[in-house]
């Protein structure tokens, strides 16, 4: 699995899924992550034929990521919602898949039945695995306790966990649970949130340290992440962002600047949060 990869959240429309995965192809990504939330796994599907002979690539030399959508957990349901996500992406097998959210849609957070069917899911997931669909599974926005559960039930263990991670809010006890069970750890938001004030861009420290290695803000934040051996997925629809957030291996941050950053952490989440959930 690559280190980096193309993230396409919040990225709709044939034409601009085109544009900017051939941006992506273009400036060295190999990995792209989708889920059915995003709706865009039937464009992106269309698209990857003639991208793969552009570049003279074929479908094993990609790794392509989806994730189960809330509404679908339980066993059945998250069996029509697979063979739906591997239909649209037009392949015969996904390299990873991901429990998008440990609740089901529309379930009070403290029924007893999300742990049923948090079970009932990762079952099935792991008969794909068996069955050659899939190369790998892992989880998403899971609590410490949600991981703790799967690991006293799964034959197959998580190979990822991702997870809301930038420097206002570090997940040490999470990294630490993946680090301790051989899980893969990676962020999504790692540049904070997609808002106009956003805190994580233009946070001062993070600035003063671009300055220095004559980086962006963001190249920084992802150079953060990457330093530590976790993984990222950014995002953009500008093709000069997408070609320069891939240029975060040819410098290091100094573990000075790695003392700051760590230091700026709020436990401030801009995206979801789990907790409370069952």
């Amino acid at each position: 699995m690559p280190l980096i990869g193309f993230g396409t959240y919040k990225t709709q429309g044939k034409d601009v899924i085109a544009s900017v995965l051939d941006a992506a192809f273009s400036a060295g990504y190999r990995a792209i992550d989708t889920a059915a939330v995003y709706r865009n796994e039937e464009d992106i599907g269309a698209c990857l034929p003639g991208l793969l002979d552009k570049y003279n690539l074929t479908r094993d030399d990609i790794f392509i990521t989806s994730k189960l959508a809330p509404k679908d957990q339980g066993r059945e349901k998250c069996r029509d919602a697979f063979h739906q996500s591997l239909s649209q992406l037009r392949t015969k097998y996904l390299d990873l898949y991901l429990i998008h959210w440990p609740g089901t849609q529309a379930m009070k957070p403290h029924d007893e039945q999300q742990k049923e069917l948090r079970k009932q899911s990762w079952l099935e997931l792991e008969s794909f695995v068996n069955e050659g669909k899939l190369r790998a599974i892992g989880i998403s926005n899971y609590q410490p306790g949600h991981l703790k559960e799967l690991l006293e039930y799964c034959n197959i263990r998580p190979a990822v966990f991702q997870n809301e991670h930038h420097p206002h809010l570090i997940q040490k006890e999470v990294m630490d649970l993946c680090h301790e069970n051989g899980i893969h750890y990676q962020a999504y938001s790692s540049l904070g949130t997609s808002a106009k004030d956003n805190l994580v861009l233009t946070d001062p420290v993070i600035q003063e340290i671009a300055n220095k290695h004559k980086k962006s803000v963001a190249q920084i934040l992802l150079r953060w992440a990457v330093q530590q051996d976790v993984g990222i997925i950014p995002k953009s629809t500008n093709a000069a962002h997408i070609a320069e957030n891939m240029k975060v291996f040819n410098f290091s941050l100094t573990s000075e600047d790695l003392e700051k950053i760590g230091k700026l952490d709020k436990q401030h989440h801009y995206c979801w949060n789990s907790f409370g959930i069952c």
